[in-house]
């Protein structure tokens, strides 16, 4: 059985205050996007097995796709050997929620294919144990998200009409050590209502806090997004802790951005 794990970009990210529990309470909107990993399971006779192909998604103890199955089968012992095949595209560490849609897909794949009966509510609970954002991608329509990033309210967002250019330059950013440097503030405009606004008013008002820590690190991810802007982009940003940053254009826009060091770039359409 086959699924295609998508990715997603954060539209505004705001860092409110952290927890007891050391997490940070964050304020932000998922926005999902048609550009895929591939995912196959089948039942295996012998011994688990794991494939990864494509882009290096890092070591495999560490994949979200085994801890998924790792996960179930405590509750579910009957659960089969299994053979899986990642195929990547979509390149982690990069904002872009890769490895957390792999893992979140990988539940509702066994789900599926295995009978398990899992409800929707269940498995948001077994995804939340892999990482904060991937019970959004068992949801795979525009949300705010709040709490760590798992209390999800869907909103009514349309990109129809536009098309997004991401441009990721292979910089692997640390979400922990990023963390570790933000100062939580709470902003003056909530996101939700921010993007009820114009696009073309969401550069004044629509932030994401990492940036700052991010681009006095790496001043070649503020260029890309001046890029963006300079090619006409009604809105740019980098998503999550980085490195990907995103540009939103109108659909007839023509863009034609210098790519001399080989950046992963890719025009994503056929936004819903």
């Amino acid at each position: 059985m086959v699924t295609f794990p998508h990715c997603k970009i954060n539209l505004g990210l705001n860092i409110l205050r952290k927890r007891e529990d050391n997490f940070h309470d964050i304020e932000t909107a998922f926005f999902p996007l048609p550009f895929y990993d591939v995912l196959e399971i089948v039942s295996a006779e012998n011994e688990i097995q794991f494939i990864n192909t494509g882009i290096s998604g890092g070591a495999i103890k560490n994949n979200l796709c085994i801890k998924a199955y790792q996960l179930l089968k405590k509750d579910f012992p009957g659960l089969p050997k299994i053979k899986m095949h990642l195929h990547k595209t979509i390149p982690a560490g990069a904002g872009l929620g890769a490895g957390s849609a792999d893992g979140a897909f990988t539940l509702s794949l066994l789900n599926k294919k295995y009978q398990l009966n899992i409800s929707q509510t269940q498995l948001s609970e077994y995804a939340l144990q892999l990482g904060s954002d991937c019970p959004f991608f068992l949801m795979n329509k525009p949300a705010t998200a709040a709490g760590r990033g798992e209390q999800l309210e869907g909103i009514n967002l349309s990109l129809a009409g536009y098309k997004i250019i991401i441009i990721n330059p292979a910089i692997h950013i640390s979400t922990r050590e990023v963390f570790q440097q933000i100062v939580p503030a709470v902003p003056a405009k909530r996101i939700k209502n921010i993007l009820q606004q114009p696009i073309e008013s969401w550069k004044n008002d629509l932030v994401n806090d990492f940036e700052k820590i991010v681009f006095k690190a790496y001043p070649q991810i503020k260029t890309i997004k001046d890029e963006l802007y300079q090619n006409g982009a009604l809105y740019a940003s980098m998503t999550g802790t980085g490195s990907t940053v995103f540009g939103i254009f109108t659909q007839s826009e023509e863009v034609h951005i210098p790519n001399e060091n080989g950046y992963l770039c890719k025009a994503v359409e056929n936004l819903a």
